[in-house]
């Protein structure tokens, strides 16, 4: 059956802001779902708060409406389009389905005769009421863990009684695990009992025997109005039970899986989504597994929506699960539909890998000072890394060097945990950096068996981590000379990074890259394909690997490589890796900008990117896609193969930044501002003496090495002052401090973090007012596409301060100075491209904090509240194409926007929630007012001082 004729105009809700638990993911799906509504002449209405997404483009929906989520919005939005036929809810995660329930609770749906699609409403109630969802599974002969149900105290203390321990508490609705813990032992049940029923919305919890050890998987399903059902993906975590999926390592295809088990698992998954209503969409199922030859299956959850694990599927497999899902929606059924990748197949097809992804969280406990570390039933990641390899190893070891927290991958790198006790303790309570401190422990002769018993990760993982740690053995035993082309190809075929060899081998990175190039152990593309290159794929989307060399009859030996350079003009643009607090969805939202800019000035643009939750790595965001980590070694070998006019690095945030001195030192041009101008920016000694010969006011400052240096110049600069590390994102390790102790305490910390790091030390404006500027610059004119003021006082990190555009108080002789101080920075720093500058404003003066010249993430919030497309313009300025002069600017904005930032200390208990100069927002909302009268604005203002912490 086509699609339901009946349906003409659809509302999509978006997920809001990013928080823990509910990142970018949401931004692909609803950009895919839009994108396929539209194919079908659907008219599109989206509501979503987040202004940094690529969905609330103008162009991307024919309605877009940047206002808070709750249902008094909606009934705005159905008043002003009586023609809405039906809702979309399952494109925006749990929020969107909380949201579409508590609008159909209040018959809002009803009054407005909408219809709700791609799920229903009994769905959702049966999979988020864990009781109801129990009694559907028994009914329906799906084993489940022994369970029952609290609505109070006394009842769940009843349940505890009957169990034993260990037990599993979960909140009903709630996201990312919210409230879910594991209780090991009776004195701490009582606290996370009722910490649990306060976090439930409906104070419910549900409480499980503990399957302690059991292995845990996921499948992805499609299904159509016609019960035909696709299973996409199966993934397996290699944590077992006890880890929430978000957090835990993850595979796909499932590795450790009997293909009986599989089947019985498949069949199960498709019963249960038959049984929890009748609708057409996208499905996640995830299951236990006993650990033993049994392999008894049990049933956790299902989610009757696309998730984070649909986001990883679809990377995974090339499948556009929420495009398809979207389809479903409104009426397809799946043999009706074509696979995206083959163009030849039709999406009732299941996609079959002939390599191996792997999935690892990256997580910012940095930023929450006091939270406990340990990984739990509750997420606590901010993002998340995919390696794509021809092998488990290769792909675990991509996604480490993914990661960018200074490692070069597994070991080898001379960061090894050494110490036994904790290593053992990381081991028995699982932390952030257990795919390292597995490895450590195989290093340390610690047995596998043991590593097994306190773990229960499956002994194949820990037998290929084993491999890995002979392969490391067996190569230090030679030198850069005498080291083999058999065993160099084994361990780049393993995933070993070319610092790690030179790191056995004891010689430098080029002199291994050098032995590569001589021997011919050198990088091949291959196509992700959905089929396992069964049928010819028509989508350019290319992962790398090794192989050995082939012969043909006669007798010329080559790698295959699937990657077919053109001979048009490419430019490359570097993405901004995995999601963290201080670069998140809107360095995505630049790049993908940047991408569709290069593209309308004639250019094949090419993109390289590792995080599977964005719309930069959706196969057809860019003519090609690399999936690759951002790291030196995978892009030098992309720009070889494919020869770019140049390389742009200011869109993907400090990811990409920091590759520009390398890119500079081999002669790769950068497109836009030069690494020079990019590093003066940085060293505030040079960037100071540039202000100086400017007469542009800054704060007195001076650089310490050393904890003694640091203590001589606070003599001269008088408290407070605030310490800052050089080369850093997010206002990472600065802190305001008042007297000696807490600088030489503060002094110490960051010197044995960042060995080696020059400190800044500043005197802090106290009770500065701050603002900020982004512009666009040419090298000859300078455009400021808008100043910000902050609503909280100078010291808070300007990504977790609410501001408005335009400001509110500074008068015209501050306003001067900031736009006279723009383009004079702008201009001598020889920016081409976008800068991004910050103020303190004290006495009428205004002084500068410090300048980027690069995309802020300030900059798609301007274009939202300004309906401008900003980084459009300025990477048509990047690459020469357009001067500044050549736009036509109209900015339009009635009364004020607000930047609000959205924190996640909800997912650390006891956290402190002090702000400061180190920024610890996830996401953040726009807010449109008329006025400053507005209530929501003084409520603001009034809380400006709350949390600054001094």
């Amino acid at each position: 059956m086509p699609k339901n004729p009946k349906l003409k105009s659809i509302l999509i809700i978006g997920s809001g802001p990013i928080v823990i638990g509910q990142a970018c993911e949401f931004d692909y799906s609803g950009t895919q779902a839009l994108r396929s509504l539209r194919e079908d002449g659907i008219e599109t209405i989206l509501i979503n708060s987040n202004p940094a997404t690529i969905m609330t483009d103008p162009s991307m929906a024919d309605h877009v409406y940047l206002l808070p989520l709750t249902t008094k919005s909606i009934v705005k939005i159905l008043e002003e389009h009586p023609q809405i036929d039906a809702v979309l809810p399952t494109m925006g995660g749990q929020t969107a389905l909380n949201l579409c329930i508590e609008a159909d609770e209040k018959g809002i749906w009803t009054d407005f005769g909408v219809d709700i699609i791609g799920v229903n409403i009994d769905a959702i109630n049966i999979t988020e009421d864990r009781e109801q969802f129990r009694e559907l599974m028994l009914k329906i002969g799906v084993p489940m863990a022994p369970q029952a149900t609290a609505t109070s105290y006394l009842k769940g203390k009843e349940i505890a009684q009957e169990f034993g321990f260990p037990l599993i508490i979960r909140a009903s609705y709630t996201l990312g695990g919210a409230g879910a813990s594991f209780v090991y032992k009776e004195e701490d049940f009582d606290e996370l009992l009722t910490r649990g029923l306060e976090i439930s919305p409906i104070h419910e919890v549900m409480i499980d025997k503990a399957l302690i050890g059991w292995k845990e998987y996921e499948l992805e399903l499609l299904r159509d109005a016609n019960d035909n059902v696709v299973i996409i993906c199966s993934i397996e975590n290699m944590d077992p039970i006890g880890i929430h999926t978000g957090d835990s390592i993850t595979v796909a295809p499932a590795m450790t899986l009997s293909d009986k088990t599989f089947q019985k698992m498949r069949d199960m998954a498709i019963h249960m989504m038959r049984n929890i209503g009748d609708f057409a969409g996208g499905c996640n199922v995830q299951f236990a597994v006993s650990p033993d030859e049994k392999e008894d299956i049990i049933a956790i959850e299902i989610n009757p929506r696309v998730s984070r694990s649909s986001a990883l599927a679809s990377k995974a497999t090339g499948y556009p699960i929420a495009k398809i899902a979207a389809k479903l929606a409104i009426g397809y059924h799946l043999d009706e539909l074509q696979n995206q990748i083959t163009k030849s197949t039709s999406a009732l097809f299941e996609p079959t890998l002939d390599y191996v992804i792997v999935k690892i969280p990256r997580w910012n406990f940095d930023k929450f000072e006091g939270s406990d570390r340990t990984l739990g039933l509750q997420m606590k990641s901010v993002g998340e890394v995919m390696g794509i390899g021809r092998s488990f190893q290769e792909a675990l070891h991509k996604a480490t060097q993914s990661l960018e927290i200074k490692r070069n991958g597994l070991g080898a790198d001379g960061k090894e945990n050494k110490n036994y006790e904790q290593i053992i303790e990381k081991l028995t309570h699982a932390s952030w950096d257990r795919v390292f401190i597995i490895y450590d422990a195989i290093e340390m002769g610690i047995p596998l068996s043991r590593i097994h018993e306190i773990t229960k990760i499956d002994m194949w993982f820990l037998k290929q981590y084993e491999e890995l740690h002979m392969l490391k053995n067996e190569i230090s035993t030679f030198n850069i000379n005498t080291i083999q082309k058999d065993l160099l190809l084994e361990a780049k075929q393993k995933g070993y990074g070319d610092r790690q060899i030179a790191h056995m081998l004891k010689c430098l990175e080029s002199e291994v890259y050098a032995k590569r190039e001589e021997l011919g152990v050198n990088r091949v593309y291959k196509l992700v394909d959905t089929c396992a290159a069964e049928f010819q794929a028509k989508t350019p989307y290319y992962y790398s690997t090794f192989e050995s060399d082939m012969e043909t009859a006669d007798g010329t030996r080559y790698a295959d490589n699937e990657s077919i350079v053109t001979d048009r003009k490419k430019v490359i643009v570097l993405g901004s890796g995995p999601n963290r607090i201080g670069q998140g969805i809107e360095f995505d939202y630049c790049c993908v900008h940047g991408v569709l800019a290069a593209a309308e000035c004639g250019y094949e643009t090419i993109m390289i990117n590792c995080n599977p939750e964005t719309v930069s790595t959706d196969f057809d965001t860019a003519d090609k896609l690399y999936f690759e980590p951002v790291f030196w070694e995978h892009i030098y070998d992309i720009i070889k193969h494919e020869k770019p006019e140049g390389v742009i690095v200011q869109l993907g945030g400090q990811t990409a930044l920091k590759l520009a001195e390398k890119l500079t030192k081999y002669g790769v041009k950068i497109l836009g501002t030069s690494f020079e101008a990019l590093d003066l920016a940085e060293d505030r000694g040079l960037f100071s003496k540039l202000l100086k010969e400017n007469n542009i006011p800054y704060p007195e400052f001076d650089i310490a090495t050393t904890a003694d240096e640091a203590s001589e110049i606070a003599d001269r600069l008088d408290f407070p002052i605030l310490v800052r590390p050089s080369y850093v994102l997010g206002g990472q390790g600065m802190k305001i401090v008042i007297n000696k102790e807490e600088l030489e305490k503060h002094v110490v910390e960051l010197l044995s973090i960042m060995p080696g790091n020059q400190l800044l030390l500043d005197h802090y404006l106290d009770g500065a007012i701050e603002a900020e500027a982004d512009a666009i610059c040419d090298g000859e004119n300078v455009y400021i596409i808008g100043i910000m003021e902050h609503i909280e006082p100078c010291g808070i990190h300007s990504g977790d301060s609410n501001a408005l555009l335009p400001p509110f108080t500074l008068g015209d002789l501050v306003m001067e100075q900031i736009k006279d101080h723009t383009k004079k920075i702008a201009l001598a720093l020889n920016t081409v491209g976008l800068i991004n500058i910050q103020f303190a404003i004290k006495d009428d003066l205004v002084y500068i904090i410090e300048a980027n010249p690069r995309a802020s993430r300030t900059v798609p919030f301007i274009a939202k509240a300004y309906g401008e497309p900003y980084v459009n313009y300025a990477t048509k300025v990047m690459l020469r194409e357009k001067k500044v002069t050549d736009f036509d600017f109209k900015p339009e904005l009635n009364g004020y926007a607000i930047k609000q930032p959205v924190f996640s200390f909800n997912k650390f208990h006891k956290v402190n929630k002090k702000l400061g100069p180190e920024m610890k927002s996830t996401g953040e909302s726009i807010l449109f007012i008329d006025n400053l009268r507005d209530d929501e604005f003084y409520n603001i203002y009034s809380r400006r001082r709350m949390y600054l912490n001094k």
